[in-house]
């Protein structure tokens, strides 16, 4: 069988089906990027409230895909993609239910669960895609896989033209913009429609759940159930106690479905990575537009996001080039695109013009470009047993992550970085544009962020007219994104120390190379002392 050959003959008509289903989820986050803006003048949010609803968005992915990666090698990909149709419909109701002259708090709740329910529908979609194409071409995953997450930039290219063309442009209402979403999400309904699925290697050798989970164990569940808790206690508010009695429910309950396995350790460096990639390329991408847009001007925020996607998407095209032609492997494809994010983040913070912006932009997207699904490939090459979990539980906390500490993390830091400028520049003004309700992040200290009307309309006014208290306040807020994107590069920098260990563990025990489980029971297991 050629490399480059699908396992079923319809192996090329599913994979376009999983494009076009990342692709409504890449158009729908484009949109809800750039509509940040309207949402703070319209409701008066903070940076740290439209971080947690932003975060939503990651949050609502992880139960999708973790919940469907459990069960879709049971239940089957079909009734897994009806499912994720439907929530994406009713996304859209729950989110156009905020209106404008609502008390806040409920306008907010709108926002929150229908951005929730939009996640879900996507991490659903995700528990689908990335397993189904990992199974239909097992002799070339990174090549795959990558050309599967392009249609998530292609979706970011879009929704960002929508938001430049229709928003800044046209001038209509973030609802109508937002709604367009729903045209990729027909499309991907009638691509799977009638279509007959595969099932996973280790579906195929009759593993049960329990043992497809033994290589994720105790250590693994550990991640996943921690980042639960931050949800439990962040987006459903309930009492620490009560969030960690839950979190520990679950641990039990994965430690008597794998008969208390440890796990193995190589994934568990894997997910904790993974936990890493969410908050720095998916956490970044929320906010990417919103930060540019308010150091240059708004509209050319878009134009500079629509850029970055647009590379991004030519470049996952380019995997299967640089893995054999190149001769470098996914972990040192990995170990480069680390380096080059980090540099990147460190160049965009310091951006004056426009076309610094797109070289500064192009080192960061190419350093982001390769991080999600060569990651998916390494977990699918090094542990087919899993079947669909390892890839979807790994998916999921790096989404968790984005949503609980990249983009709220990122949210917190734009507070603090502004308020601390602002508070440096002119107290007494700060006095007057501090929020009323304090932003705070995980043990940080709360601060009292700039309030998003009042920025808002000091960032409306046309820099020759602004006032000294107008400038002041904008030029704050400008010093405390330069400061957020230089605090988000020691992401990819304890991300490259890690890819760079993994390296050397690799080339210890002969290379990398994908293994089958036909090769694990001949071995005995294939990832050395890591294994468990």
């Amino acid at each position: 069988m050629s490399s480059n050959a699908g396992i079923v003959p319809n192996a090329n008509r599913l994979l376009w089906a999983g494009f076009l289903a990342i692709l409504a989820a890449g158009v729908g986050f484009g949109i809800r990027g750039g509509i940040l803006a309207n949402w703070a003048a319209e409701f008066g949010f903070t940076g740290a409230q439209l971080g947690a609803i932003g975060g939503a968005g990651f949050t609502g992915f992880c139960f999708g895909i973790i919940i469907g990666g459990v069960v879709v090698d049971k239940i089957g990909y079909g009734k897994l993609v009806a499912a994720a149709f439907l929530f994406h419909v009713a996304s859209a109701f729950i989110t156009f239910a905020a209106t404008k002259g609502q008390p806040q708090e409920v306008a907010y709740n709108f926002l929150y669960w229908g951005t929730f329910v939009f996640a879900l529908a996507n991490g659903t979609l995700e528990a689908v895609a990335n397993p189904l194409v990992a199974t239909l071409f097992p002799k070339n995953r990174t090549h795959y896989l990558n050309i599967l997450h392009a249609s998530w930039p292609a979706g970011l290219v879009l929704g960002g033209l929508i938001g430049w063309v229709l928003g800044d442009g046209a001038h209509l209402s973030w609802k109508l913009q937002l709604g367009i979403f729903l045209l990729p999400t027909v499309l991907y309904g009638v691509a799977f429609m009638g279509q007959s699925f595969p099932k996973s290697e280790a579906s195929e050798k009759g593993l049960s759940v329990g043992e497809m989970l033994k290589d994720v164990g105790l250590l693994g569940g550990a991640v996943a159930s921690y980042l639960l808790v931050l949800f439990f206690q962040n987006a459903l508010q309930l009492p620490v106690g009560v969030s960690y009695g839950l979190g520990a429910v679950i641990l039990i309950v994965v430690a008597l479905m794998t008969k208390f396995s440890v796990g193995s350790i190589l994934l568990f460096i894997l997910f904790i990575t993974h936990v890493l990639v969410g908050a720095v390329e998916l956490g970044t991408d929320g906010w990417i537009q919103n930060i540019t847009g308010n150091i240059l001007t708004p509209a050319q925020g878009k134009i500079l996001f629509v850029f970055t996607s647009l590379l991004m998407f030519l470049l996952r095209f380019c995997a299967h080039f640089i893995e054999k032609n190149l001769k470098i492997s996914p972990i040192g494809l990995l170990l480069i695109c680390a380096i080059l994010a980090v540099v990147g983040l460190n160049m965009v913070s310091g951006i004056t013009t426009f076309i610094g912006a797109m070289v500064a932009l192009s080192v960061y997207a190419l350093g982001k470009t390769f991080f999600w699904p060569t990651m998916l490939a390494v977990v699918s090459d090094r542990f087919p047993r899993t079947g669909a979990i390892a890839i979807s539980v790994m998916g999921g906390c790096g989404m968790m992550s984005a949503g609980l500490l990249g983009s709220a993390g990122l949210g917190y830091a734009k507070d603090r970085f502004s308020s601390e400028e602002l508070q440096k520049s002119n107290p007494a003004l700060y006095s007057e544009y501090k929020a009323e309700k304090p932003s705070s992040f995980l043990f940080l200290e709360p601060v009292h962020g700039l309030d998003g009307t009042k920025l808002s309309e000091a960032q409306a006014v046309k820099v020759e007219e602004r006032n000294p208290a107008q400038k002041s306040v904008v030029e704050a807020s400008i010093e405390g994104d330069r400061r957020t994107l230089k605090a988000d590069a020691y992401i990819p920098a304890t991300m490259a120390l890690i890819y760079l260990l993994l390296l050397g563990y690799f080339k210890a025990i002969g290379g990398y190379k994908p293994v089958s489980i036909e090769t694990e029971r001949i071995t005995g297991g294939v990832n050395g002392p890591m294994e468990a």
